[in-house]
Order: C-alpha cells, then sequence, then structure tokens
C-alpha cells in the first residue's frame, strides 16, 4: 500500500504547511459567497430590505427581491463548503488523496456540531495523520493493495475522525458553550461598558466558532428581552476582524503572503455585508492577529455601548446602520475597532513569509512555506 512520509519537516512546519493549503483551497468558495451575498445584500436594501435572507423574501411581489434571496441563498451555499474545504485539503497535504473524504466529511461534522473552524481545522489534522497512520500499518496482500487507498483507508479514517469529532471534541467545545452563555447572561446587570467588551472580545476571538456563537446567541436573547446593549456590542465585533484586516492588505499588500493578497478584498466586502468569516484565513496563516482581533472587536464594541450607541436589530451589516441610535458614534466605533486590526495586522504580518515564498524554488502551488 502507498506510504506517505513526513520527510525530514518538523510537525509544527508540517501542520502550519497543511493549514495553508487548505487555505487556498478553501478561498474561492469565500470570495465567491462573499461576493454572491454582497450583490444580493445591497441590492435588496434599494427596496428597503435588510434582511434577504428571510424565507419570506422568496415570494415577494417585487421579482428582484426575489432574485436578491435567491443570490443571497447561493452565497450562503458557497460559505457552507468553507469548513468541509478547509478540513479536507489539510488532510490532503498531510497524506494526500485518502484523507481528503475523511477531512471533508469531519469537517462537515465539525459545522454540524457548532465547533466552527477550530473543529474543522482538528477535523482536517486528525484526518490527515489517521490516514497516515493507516496506509503506512496496514498491509494487504497484492490482490487487494488497490482496495486501500479507495476504500479500506477511506472507510476507515472517515469512521475515526468522525467518532473522535462527535464523542471526543464535539462534547467538550458544546458545554463550553453553554458555560459561556450562562456566564454572558450572568453578567447582563452589571458595567455594560464591561459587558460591550467581554463580548466583543469573545465575537472577535474565533470568527464564528464556539465562543463567538455562545456571546451572539446570548445576545440575541436578552435582545428579546429589551436589553440593547449586549446586541449592539455583538452586531459591531462581528464585522470589525474582516474590515480591519482587508484595510491592512490595501494599506500595504506586500507585507502579507501572496496566497492571502487577494482575500483581503474578499474580507473587506464581508465584513461591510456582516460576515465575520473573511478573517478566517488569515488567523488560520497567522495566530498571532486572534489577540489584536479580539482587541479590536472589544474596544470597538465597548466605545459603541459606552457612547450610547444602540443596536436594536441583529443586523451588523453596513445596510442597517443608518438606523441604529446614535449612528455616528456606532460607524466611529467600527472605524476605530478596524483601524487597531489595521495596524495590529501590518505588525503580525511583517512580509517574512512572502520574502520566503519568493526564495522557495518550485514550491507546490498549493502549500506555503514556513
Amino acid at each position: 500500500m502507498t506510504q506517505f512520509n513526513a520527510g525530514k519537516k518538523s510537525v509544527g512546519t508540517e501542520v502550519k504547511n497543511a493549514i495553508m493549503t487548505g487555505v487556498s483551497y478553501m478561498l474561492p468558495f469565500i470570495i465567491a459567497g462573499a461576493v454572491l451575498m454582497g450583490i444580493a445584500r445591497i441590492g435588496a436594501s434599494f427596496y428597503g430590505v435588510d434582511n434577504i435572507w428571510d424565507s419570506s423574501h422568496a415570494e415577494s411581489v417585487h421579482s428582484l427581491v426575489q432574485i436578491f434571496h435567491d443570490f443571497d441563498g447561493f452565497g450562503g451555499l458557497a460559505l457552507s463548503l468553507m469548513l468541509p474545504i478547509v478540513a479536507g485539503y489539510i488532510g490532503f497535504a498531510i497524506a494526500n488523496k485518502p484523507a481528503i473524504a475523511p477531512g471533508m466529511i469531519g469537517g462537515l461534522l465539525a459545522g454540524k456540531l457548532g465547533t466552527g473552524f477550530l473543529g474543522a481545522l482538528a477535523a482536517g489534522l486528525i484526518a490527515g495523520y489517521i490516514v497516515r497512520y493507516l496506509a503506512n500499518n496496514i498491509k494487504l496482500p497484492k490482490a487487494l493493495a488497490s482496495a486501500g487507498p479507495i476504500f479500506i483507508i477511506p472507510v476507515g479514517g472517515t469512521l475515526i475522525v468522525c467518532a473522535l469529532m462527535s464523542y471526543v471534541i464535539g462534547d467538550p467545545m458544546a458545554a463550553l458553550n453553554r458555560g459561556l452563555e450562562t456566564w454572558l447572561l450572568s453578567m447582563s446587570d452589571g458595567n455594560k461598558v464591561v459587558l460591550a467588551a467581554v463580548v466583543g472580545g469573545m465575537v472577535g476571538f474565533d470568527l464564528g466558532g464556539p465562543i463567538n456563537k455562545a456571546a451572539v446567541t446570548t445576545a440575541m436573547a436578552l435582545l428579546a428581552s429589551g436589553i440593547y446593549d449586549p446586541n449592539t456590542a455583538a452586531q459591531v465585533a462581528i464585522i470589525i476582524p474582516p474590515i480591519g484586516i482587508g484595510m491592512a492588505t490595501l494599506i500595504w499588500k506586500s507585507r502579507f503572503p501572496e496566497s492571502l493578497q487577494e482575500a483581503g478584498k474578499a474580507s473587506t466586502l464581508m465584513g461591510l455585508i456582516g460576515v465575520s468569516e473573511g478573517a478566517i484565513p488569515f488567523a488560520l496563516a497567522n495566530p498571532k492577529i486572534i489577540a489584536v482581533n479580539v482587541v479590536g472587536s472589544a474596544v470597538g464594541a465597548a466605545m459603541a455601548v459606552g457612547l450610547g450607541a444602540v443596536n436594536k436589530a441583529p443586523i451588523s451589516g453596513f445596510y442597517g446602520w443608518l438606523a441604529v441610535e446614535s449612528w455616528f458614534v456606532y460607524v466611529l466605533a467600527i472605524a476605530t475597532g478596524s483601524a487597531i486590526i489595521a495596524v495590529g495586522s501590518l505588525l503580525v504580518f511583517n512580509g517574512e513569509e512572502t520574502k520566503k515564498e519568493v526564495k522557495k524554488e518550485n514550491a507546490p502551488k498549493f502549500t506555503v512555506s514556513r
């Protein structure tokens, strides 16, 4: 059976290269989804529609609103492939084609379990190393050798990955999510600026992952009870990381790896329409940016709430900004948080990756050198 070897690369280098491979394959899906959703939401805003994703618009009296609703669905479909694609191709980078199916299925399960991109990251790495182990240790007779890469390894790898995701990784992350929601609810009667900073930092931490979802879900629950500050903080924080990082790539493009330079445009667009996932490729490429995201999101959220902005709707996209009470303060808070992240991004991505990419000869198309 085919064997896969790590060569002389350290585990850290191999993991980083694998993550960047997954990001490279994932980017076209993010860009396609962002553009389609941007078209839909911007177009719908001209008809006074700020929730074009709602199923009721499929029966709108305006045919263009129906089309925009469909476009938003197409974009959402593209984004829904983000987790399985990144997980599948992280596995592929480690153990080649037999790891794609276990990785993608594990990434799909990560989405279902609510573990976000951190769960997908884990699924891809588990798939890669499990498949490599199986390929290197299962010995088959010659007559059955061809069945290994297309049957035994994908099936066995998928079963192991799904079992680990369901019974080992999923439950602790779900428990963490419930605990965070309870903690936030207990803070709702305290200092509103501190609460806003905590909500903002959580939202900016994992960009759609369990910590982010705990903050947003709790904010939505409090919104239904007429408590608006957590929602204001969450909606501000959702869009600050992708806008801030996108601004940084526009200001000083050469400081970012070539594989991420074009991703900044999609990140900016996704931020403007209220989709935080545009910043995920940058967090995967350099986890140091997560701390910058937390600070920028916390500052922006605390500033909006502290200066009196109130967002009574679960809308973060630009098409809802003018409906916010004290909207100028709200926009200023977004700009401030985004500026913090833009500056921080330029410090974290200092151009070294780009120089090494240029120097590296015969580099695989979807692998980035450390």
